[in-house]
């Protein structure tokens, strides 16, 4: 059975995700298109970093499913996530309920909040609740499962528990930001945590540096449409690629 072209991409996709290497003959005998056809989708999503073309098919270009630990992410660009942070605190407004998404990047967010602007945050970071609560700032703490190596609340507790809140503003991390297949993250539990509290706002902010961009994790989140991005300076070709889906905002490091 033959399938069209974008189809048979998210085939490949899919083939990478369960053996990290694929061959264009098992392209072809799944998909039913030709080698040319086959190596035209290698081509092009190699061209949208999503794999690596190798002699007869293509391997994974990083682990669609691997996420570092809070304390590893937490070295990672340390000036550029300060510089999202402040710019994200200048979106705030005295008496904002605001969503904090458990993330290194959400988390340098916290230094920038001050008990005078009577704030109301919820998190699913027990890190983040604890900086918080170290500020003066009235934080809730949404129950659940703990996810080890992120400290986040996840699970259907966590889901159940977003949907009884209203948020002015979410501030999030992700995983990945890609023009076709949007905000995407390694774990569905959290996924499905950050897809409900998108749901409940007002306004949502992804905050990511720019490494961020043109990557793909497992599970997708939200179309890029969805939210707005604070980031530090892209390149100008990514910069009007994404300005086209949605609102970038490029801060100064």
């Amino acid at each position: 059975m033959k399938v069209l072209a974008e189809e048979r991409q998210q085939l490949i996709l899919q083939m990478l995700r369960e053996n990290n290497v694929v061959k264009i003959q098992d392209i072809c005998e799944k998909s039913g298109c030709s080698e040319s056809s086959a190596r035209r989708d290698l081509q092009l999503l190699e061209e949208n970093n999503l794999l690596v073309r190798i002699h007869g098919g293509a391997k994974v270009k990083y682990s669609l499913s691997s996420e570092p630990d809070m304390t590893g992410k937490a070295r990672q660009n340390t000036t550029e996530k300060n510089a999202i942070a402040k710019a994200a605190a200048a979106r705030l407004r005295e008496g904002d309920v605001v969503y904090l998404d458990a993330g290194t990047s959400t988390l340098a967010l916290i230094q920038y909040l001050e008990p005078s602007a009577h704030l109301t945050v919820v998190t699913n970071g027990v890190v983040h609740a604890s900086m918080l609560a170290d500020k003066g700032v009235r934080t809730i703490l949404v129950g659940g499962e703990l996810k080890n190596t992120t400290k986040a609340i996840v699970g259907v507790e966590a889901v159940n528990s977003l949907k009884q809140y209203r948020f002015n503003k979410v501030f999030m991390g992700i995983n990945g930001i890609h023009p076709q297949y949007g905000y995407t993250t390694p774990d569905p539990d959290e996924a499905a945590v950050k897809q409900v509290a998108m749901e409940q706002s007002e306004q949502c902010f992804i905050l990511a540096d720019h490494t961020k961009f043109d990557e793909v994790s497992f599970v997708k989140v939200a179309d890029v449409a969805q939210a707005s991005v604070i980031t530090t300076k892209l390149p100008a070709k990514v910069s009007s690629q994404y300005n086209k889906q949605t609102t970038i905002q490029e801060v100064e490091q």
